[in-house]
């Protein structure tokens, strides 16, 4: 079983920079892709970023990609999500997951089995 609690959202002005972290307890979390989604108001759960379990492969929504860096830490259960060049269409509630998703897999929310609460970010224009 793993329990993740994000933090680092808040609200910034278009252009500007914030890094998400997600702490992860559970002795699974080593062996875990982890995963970043988004939720804005009146739209559904879309894929952000995705990270493997090693790290040594990232994959991104095309919406993020050059702006958008995931990371992990294993020896700290932590997860991350460097945001730059933020946009107001980058405003939603962003979700940390983690899970085993089958390869070409790792952009559907459904391949994932631990969620966090989630954080809002806001950009303003």
């Amino acid at each position: 079983q793993v329990q993740l609690v994000e933090s680092g959202g808040g609200l910034v002005q278009a252009g500007g920079s914030l890094r998400l972290s997600c702490a992860a307890s559970g002795r699974t979390f080593s062996s875990s892709a982890m995963g970043w989604f988004r939720q804005a108001p009146g739209k559904e759960r879309e894929f952000v970023a995705a990270i493997t379990w090693i790290g040594r492969s990232t994959y991104y929504a095309n919406s993020v990609k050059g702006r958008f860096t995931i990371s992990r830490d294993n020896t700290k259960n932590t997860v991350y999500l460097q945001m730059n060049s933020l946009k107001p269409e980058d405003t939603a509630v962003y979700y940390c997951t983690g899970g085993r998703p089958s390869p070409g897999r790792y952009d559907n929310p459904n391949e994932y089995g631990y969620w966090g609460q989630g954080t809002q970010v806001t950009v303003s224009s």
